[in-house]
């Protein structure tokens, strides 16, 4: 399966362009550099809702652990919204409901439910280590780019200096 995974990013870089810099206009890099900066808003949000999934899925893993010294019948604050709650009693804490997505839920043992939210947590930081390796390549270009705009800025300044004439 990891010989796949590097093969698919493999193929990714080969799709991408490489170009120079220094042939593009300055309107151009303004651009390309806009673009840059739009993607990497869009990567910290995807950041931002990674983690807080892995939060989410880390909590259950933890409330999880806790239902192994829970009894039945035990008194718990069943949540109807983020600040209204409502008493009720554990039933069959063996067999916890699981959110699986969508609406659907799937009653599982407690080392089912651990395991399960120990998958996500993994898979949840993989996708985040990957959205950080993308974060940093287009910070680079960003930054790549910006200083070939200042080289070009300068270059037009120079060149404006000269072509002035000097008058004494």
């Amino acid at each position: 399966m990891a010989g796949s995974a590097g093969q698919k990013e493999k193929t990714q870089a080969e799709n991408m362009q490489k170009i120079d810099l220094t042939t593009l206009t300055l309107p151009q890099l303004a651009q390309l550099k806009q673009q840059l900066e739009q993607d990497l808003s869009l990567y910290q949000d995807s950041l931002q809702t990674l983690k807080i999934a892995q939060t989410k899925f880390q909590e259950s893993a933890e409330s999880a652990e806790k239902l192994d010294s829970t009894q039945e019948g035990a008194p718990i604050l069943v949540p109807l919204t983020g600040s209204m709650y409502v008493p009720g009693k554990i039933c069959k804490p063996e067999q916890p409901l699981i959110d699986i997505g969508t609406g659907y839920y799937a009653e599982n043992t407690i080392e089912q439910a651990k395991s399960y939210f120990k998958r996500k947590v993994k898979f949840v930081t993989e996708q985040m280590e990957k959205v950080q390796m993308l974060g940093i390549e287009k910070s680079q270009v960003r930054d790549a780019v910006a200083e070939v705009m200042d080289l070009k800025v300068q270059a037009q300044v120079a060149a404006n200096s000269q072509q002035a004439p000097v008058r004494t």
